[in-house]
């Protein structure tokens, strides 16, 4: 068809015919895991290889000032966010803070349809008013210059901790400590370095990645501009007790923070770390009880599980198996995760929208007050309400994509798609906008028309540009931003279909090619019915946690015959396959949603994309594939 699928038909035919190597070996070599060092560190990551969290951008201030603070117990509050990394960091440096000894803190939680995302005027006016002298955000705050200038006039110092773009010039806060400022201010020493945010891997080949609505921070095209250039240069703390710090002009690369893609949650448990050096109550080895919360943050963020970062989650999730918190352990059990078969997808898939159905509809605090819940009757009935929540999600959710379908089909023709109507949730759209891109393999934009205004959500794949796109209609948008695959814009409501017209006229002038196909997975290896055994499944197990960086592993599986079919689901959107290769053995294929070309006929010979699993039932264990593409040959 093209030259990327010709070569990945001729490695797949080579792959074939290496039948020396077993397939987890096969798998470790094309991770770039060729030795046994590389493979240890990666099967079995060890927490004691954290890297110093004095090596981020201003954490000796940070500490300095909450010394500080501890010592007159100053009025502290958590500045958070409403999505569940947000939620999950807030939480983190409330409990810390109580193991240090601060008596007295709190927390905001901006409500996503009244605040919106990231700090206001109006939110720390309010917060001053409670006699507060520190706010410390979280997953928010680096371009909130004009709300940092307010709380200083008011008396109030603010800390950020976040992971977001950062202004050419910090703004006036007593410390940013966010990992992308070392991106722009020592860009040749991470020259080499691919950060993969959240927005890039919405399809990166991981089920759990393409269920996930991501935060579009809203931005101007003038921030987002400013954000990405670099105009001033930070020096590293200076040498102290605790972790070694170290203050060069010119550091070398041992002297900065090694990796830049930590979520919220990692930059606030980072600050953690770094206040275990100054201060008592949290003996080192105890913050790891809080590697339940940042694995969950971790893992539906949707950074790259890769470094720390897969660290994190690693012991996260063994810590998540016996969680102290009686709201996680409620969580569980409405979403129906068995502790000790935790694992990344129960997050993605199962806690994770259930945390997130609360800011998306009603008011994010329920899951924040789940999560911080002693008593195991207030932690399950927060639990129960999330899940109803979640469940009223849903429901909302097929209702918008309905009718946003039926209106995509008036615009067949266009590159990009561009839907609106009133009374789309804007915290639902951005899923919306995930499944319309899914469906008809296109960028696409879903609006709410909110009277004279709209606000929409944009999700992406490939060359296309979401944010470039806006960018490019600035003057047709009022405001507008975010990443490459997901961002936000706002817009009055008259200028929709010009706005249409002009994003399509963008797409048309960058002349690309073969974007759709960049959406297929790709194999890790190729191989026969007959090796993919529940030994397999299990040894590939040992990459866990899945996600982006290291998606769950396909296999490639050649010349299939489909002897049934069967349609499930309430509009039959859903089908398992039988499938029998020349030798007689049998798979069984589930598929989810599963797109037309699917359903094929009994008889039909197939190519097909799958991950191996493991089907229990009444006691039987069989391995079935979750098919991801399937290519009819005859």
């Amino acid at each position: 068809m093209n030259g990327r699928l010709n070569f990945e038909n001729f490695l797949l035919r080579s792959m074939r015919y290496n039948r020396g190597v077993d397939i987890f070996e096969r798998i470790l070599k094309a991770r770039g895991l060729d030795d046994m060092a590389k493979r240890e560190a990666f099967l079995n990551p060890a927490y004691e290889k954290k890297h110093n969290p004095f090596l981020l951008p201003d954490m000796e201030e940070a500490v300095k000032r909450l010394v500080q603070a501890h010592k007159k117990q100053e009025h502290i509050t958590i500045y958070g966010d409403y999505d569940i990394d947000g939620l999950t960091a807030t939480t983190v440096l409330l409990d810390a803070f109580d193991s240090f000894g601060f008596k007295d803190v709190d927390a905001f939680i901006p409500n996503r349809f009244v605040e919106g995302y990231g700090m206001t005027i109006d939110a720390v006016e309010r917060i001053a008013a409670t006699g507060a002298t520190l706010i410390v955000t979280v997953d928010c705050g680096s371009l909130s210059e004009k709300e940092i200038v307010r709380a200083g006039k008011l008396g109030v110092d603010v800390i950020v901790t976040d992971h977001h773009n950062v202004a050419p010039v910090q703004p006036p806060a007593v410390a940013v400590i966010n990992p992308k400022r070392l991106l722009q201010d020592y860009p040749e020493y991470y020259e080499n370095l691919v950060i993969r945010s959240a927005q890039d891997a919405i399809f990166s080949g991981t089920t759990a990645s393409r269920q996930n609505d991501f935060l579009a921070n809203s931005l101007s095209s003038a921030e987002l501009a400013n954000a990405q250039t670099s105009s001033t240069r930070q020096e590293l703390v200076k040498k102290s007790s605790g972790f070694s710090r170290v203050s060069s002009k010119t550091p070398s690369r041992t002297e900065l923070y090694p990796f830049l893609d930590l979520p919220g949650v990692g930059v606030a448990f980072k600050l953690v770390q770094a206040l275990q050096t100054k201060l008592k109550g949290l003996e080192p080895g105890q913050e790891k009880w809080l590697l339940d919360l940042v694995a969950l943050g971790t893992v539906c963020d949707v950074v790259t599980l890769v470094d720390e970062n897969r660290m994190h989650v690693y012991w996260g999730l063994k810590v998540l198996a016996k969680t102290r918190r009686p709201g996680l352990k409620a969580l569980m059990a409405v979403a129906r995760v068995e502790p000790e078969k935790v694992n990344a997808r129960s997050l993605g898939f199962g806690l994770g929208p259930r945390m997130n159905a609360a800011g998306r509809l009603e008011t994010a605090q329920i899951a924040l007050d789940m999560l911080r819940a002693k008593d195991p009757m207030e932690a399950l009935e927060k639990a129960q309400q999330l899940d109803a929540l979640n469940q009223e999600r849903r429901l909302e959710q097929d209702k918008i994509f309905k009718e946003a379908t039926v209106q995509a089909e008036k615009y067949a023709d266009d590159n990009v798609l561009v839907v609106s109507a009133p009374g789309w949730s804007h915290g639902i759209i951005g899923i919306v906008a995930a499944k319309l891109l899914e469906k008809y393999k296109k960028p696409t934009y879903v609006l709410e028309e909110m009277g004279e205004d709209a606000k929409g959500s944009a999700r992406s794949y490939g060359d296309f540009s979401a944010a470039d796109a806006i960018r490019a209609s600035d003057d047709l948008v009022t405001k507008g931003g975010g990443h490459k695959l997901a961002a936000g814009v706002t817009l009055p409501t008259k200028n929709i279909a010009a706005f249409r017209q002009r994003v399509n006229e963008h797409y048309k002038k960058m002349k690309l090619k073969n974007q759709a196909e960049l959406l297929l997975p790709t194999a890790d290896v190729a191989a026969e019915l007959h090796e993919i055994t529940e030994g397999v499944v299990s040894q590939l197990a040992a990459l866990e946690p899945f996600g982006s960086a290291n998606p769950q592993p396909v296999i490639y599986t050649a010349n299939l015959t489909v002897v049934n079919i069967r349609k499930m689901g309430s509009d039959n959107q859903h089908i398992k396959l039988t499938l029998k290769n020349l030798q007689g053995e049998t798979l069984q294929c589930l598929a989810f949603n599963a797109p037309e070309h699917f359903f094929v006929g009994n008889g039909a010979v197939v190519d097909i994309w799958y991950h191996p699993d493991i089907n229990e039932w009444q006691g039987r264990r069989s391995v079935e594939g979750r098919l991801l593409n399937l290519k009819v040959i005859l």
